[in-house]
């Protein structure tokens, strides 16, 4: 069928639209609070959908759906352990971000262990943010080109600067309420392509129970161990171990101590509205997935043809969309998927600004952040955006063509360093002893193995973040315990 010019003004519209409606907080930020924090003046609703926002990238919309059109629901245990990880944060970290004026997840880390591990814990969120965040925005050029047929490259660019304008004039509050307003639209969007397809589907809901029940796409828990050892099945990605484990790992690294989210949850009026965000955020997105999830099994049943007769898993959604959508649903379709797209675009460019502004440049300029105008540290803040747009665009060129399933290397990448991140994280914390010589060792091991993991090894994604934390911890423990040893020992000698 393809889309029409009633598709394409709905498409244009929307663009056109939440950019507008991005611009209208740009009179609001006058200081860095206000532009990185929103002045803390976000109610736990907002942040709440915000995060969910965060976490459902274009790769989410897309891919998801393809993987239970291959597979079935078990990417729903993953999820499960989403919502352990974020009590866990709860309990631990919200506490510790809530003492004190913080505008990053790494001045806590300087505030525990010292400037050096804070430089090095947000050196590897800006790299490891922006190799996976390339990624997402490389899926953009997947639904344009395939629903308006313009080139890929052309398409990441038309993205990247209408959510650079509202991101760089507004500051946080536009990236926030633009989320909640994108929520809406792609929650609403997919709602309506999951009753359309639905409708399409001969023989309704018994065809598609009948086709699914058969295939077993329906099942959701997988509890998988080792034939020959009694220990867990670390081959396979979903299973209910590699689900609760390490997607609660996962998710503590991720919301706990990766700036994207913990800029939101600094947002808050205060600690009890941090947790009541993040915890409802948790319960959301997992109902989300479970619909994404839906999707892709309507799907199988409508047109009961392998993946591969689509080229990739990833199209299978966007084809359908565009050949046997209604115009009108088909373009509204598109848009909730852009708003996806935007909305976790628009968060990165201002997490990696306010990493790149307040981790390293007000630190190591000549003159002090005191001596600094409120006028000239906006202007650097607002330039770290720009030189960051620039940046995940080249990077998503880079992807072009260089990546399987979007949704999965997505999560790898960013899965190599957050269990080093989270170790380091968990030894300030929980332990007393622990210091920054010791720390940092801990974190080059966890680093190494979590490398390891994923280029010579058959273990699955979902549990390289709970095998990083652990190395990290127990090596930066156990080192920190030999270098207080040794400077006891000097002490006494001298």
């Amino acid at each position: 069928m393809g889309l029409n010019w009633i598709d394409l003004l709905i498409i244009a519209t929307y663009l056109a639209g939440i950019t507008l409606f991005g611009l209208r907080f740009r009179k609001r930020q006058r200081t860095m609070r206000d532009y990185f924090l929103a002045d803390r003046e976000i109610p736990w609703w907002a942040i709440s959908l915000s995060i969910v926002a965060a976490e459902t990238s274009t790769l989410t919309i897309i891919s998801i759906p393809g993987l239970a059109y291959d597979s079935n629901f078990t990417f729903l245990q993953w999820a499960m352990g989403y919502l352990l990880g974020r009590v866990v944060i709860s309990c631990l970290l919200l506490p510790q971000y809530f003492r004190g004026e913080l505008y990053t997840a790494y001045q806590l880390i300087e505030r525990r262990f010292g400037p050096e591990l804070r430089t090095v814990t947000a050196a590897i969120f800006l790299l490891t943010r922006a190799a996976a965040e390339g990624v997402r925005v490389y899926a953009v050029s997947i639904v344009i080109s395939i629903a308006l047929g313009t080139g890929e490259v052309s398409s990441i660019a038309i993205i990247t600067l209408l959510t650079l304008i509202y991101t760089f004039e507004g500051g946080l509050a536009a990236v926030i309420w633009t989320d909640v307003v994108q929520t809406l639209i792609y929650v609403v969007g997919t709602l309506v392509g999951m009753f359309t397809i639905l409708h399409l589907v001969p023989g309704g809901w018994e065809s598609v129970r009948a086709t699914a029940s058969g295939l077993h796409k329906f099942q959701v828990f997988d509890a998988s161990v080792h034939a020959r050892w009694p220990f867990f099945e670390f081959a396979k990605p979903y299973t209910l171990w590699a689900g609760i484990i390490g997607g609660a790992f996962f998710t503590t690294a991720s919301h706990g101590t990766d700036q994207l989210i913990v800029q939101r949850l600094l947002a808050a009026r205060n600690q009890r509205q941090s947790v009541l965000a993040l915890l409802s955020s948790g319960v959301a997105v997992f109902f989300q997935f479970a619909l994404f999830l839906f999707v892709g099994v309507m799907l199988f049943a409508y047109y009961r043809a392998p993946s591969a007769a689509f080229g990739r898993a990833d199209r299978i959604y966007l084809t359908f969309i565009v050949s046997h959508m209604q115009h009108g649903i088909a373009g509204l379709l598109i848009a909730a998927i852009l708003a996806a797209a935007m909305s976790n675009l628009s968060a990165a460019l201002n997490a990696l600004s306010s990493s790149s502004i307040m981790d390293f440049y007000l630190r190591f300029r000549s003159v002090s952040r005191a001596d600094a105008s409120d006028a000239t540290q906006m202007r650097m803040a607002r330039m770290a955006t720009v030189l960051w747009a620039l940046v995940l665009f080249a990077l998503a060129i880079l992807a072009l063509h260089r990546v399987g399933r979007v949704v999965e290397v997505g999560l790898q990448i960013a899965s190599v360093a957050y269990g080093a991140l989270l170790g380091v994280f968990l030894l300030g914390v929980l332990t007393r002893r622990a210091n920054q010589t010791g720390a940092m060792l801990g974190m080059i091991c966890g680093l190494a193995t979590e490398l390891c993991l994923w280029r010579w090894s058959q273990v699955a994604f979902t549990w390289w973040v709970a095998i990083g934390t652990c190395v990290t911890f127990v090596v930066g423990y156990a080192a920190s315990t030999v270098v207080t040893s040794r400077s006891k020992e000097l002490n006494r000698e001298s």
